[in-house]
Parts: C-alpha cells; structure tokens; sequence
C-alpha cells in the first residue's frame, strides 16, 4: 500500500549576488512544473532581454545540464555550475561548454574550483533571500488549494522584496 506523500511547494528565484536583490520568481507544486534549471533559463533569457548584463550564474549540481551551459554561452554569461559527482568528462556529450567546465572541475577538485570561480557568492544572492524570507513568513504555509499554495509563495517573495526596497530607500545603500 503506498501512501500520498505531501507536495512541496517549489520557488525557484534569480537574484543579483552583489546587491542582493530578487530579480525573478517562480512558483509550482513539486511535481507539477518544469525543473530548476529549465525556470533559470527562462529567468537568463528573459534577464538578457530586458537589459540586464549577466556576468555568472551561480548554481549548484541542479543546473548541471547541457541546455545551461549552452544557454550561458548564448547569452555571454559564465556559468558557475557545480558539476555532479557522477559526471565523467571523458565520456561527455552534448555541450562542449559543459564538457571543458567538466573537466576543470575534475582536474582541480571542489575546494579549488570554489575557490577560484567564487562559487560561494551563490549563498549571499539565493540562499540569503531563501532565509530571509523563511525567517520572517515561516517555512509552513497556511493555504488548502494549489492556486492559493502558489499564490502564498509569489506573495511572500514579493512581500520580502517590497521591504527590502523600502527599507533600502529609507536608509540608503543596500541591506
């Protein structure tokens, strides 16, 4: 007999590492939507569109897919992607941008690669926001219905994003 396992919610954000600002969100039931890596070149594409200049994008072994790396390429970006640990460089198809980030990556092991692509900024832009947010709304959320889970998770970013700009503005600089 199998059991319903409960959903979670997914939020996939992009953000700016070095002002700390939430640039996009997305929001779905776990299950229900595309993976994190085809939201964040969703997020590349559109970011180029509107302007913006990525220099790097900083993901974890998530975004680790041929359609990333050739999505960075397109857009003049540096993808700064940590490489699964099952990943074999010599054996590799698809991308040749993912291929070459493959094998240096293996050459130099974790700790150096890190070291020298500045992998750990990552945790400043997502992962700070994913705390902030969670500190100040909880992690549990209060809805019943799948419109009002997501619904939930798009305010709550925006919510967080509309302080932080506020309380930006009032202060001066960034938070």
């Amino acid at each position: 007999m199998e059991r319903n396992r409960k959903k979670y919610l997914v939020v996939v954000i992009t953000a700016d590492v070095r002002k700390k600002k939430l640039l996009k969100v997305e929001v779905h039931i776990q299950g229900e939507g595309p993976s994190e890596a085809e939201v964040a070149q969703k997020h590349i594409k559109e970011a180029y569109k509107e302007g913006y200049k990525i220099g790097k994008f900083y993901g974890d072994s998530a975004y680790d897919t041929n359609r990333m790396f050739e999505t960075h390429h397109g857009v003049g970006s540096e993808g700064v992607i940590k490489i699964r640990k099952n990943a074999a460089p010599e054996n590799m198809r698809g991308s040749k941008y993912r291929r070459k980030e493959a094998r240096e990556y293996k050459k130099q092991g974790y700790r150096v690669w890190a070291d020298n692509k500045g992998y750990g900024k990552r945790w400043v832009g997502t992962e700070g926001i994913f705390s902030a947010v969670k500190r100040k709304y909880g992690e549990n959320t209060v809805s019943r219905t799948k419109e009002g889970l997501i619904a939930e998770g798009y305010q709550r970013f925006w919510l967080y994003g509309t302080i932080k700009c506020y309380g930006e503005s009032r202060i001066g600089g960034t938070i």
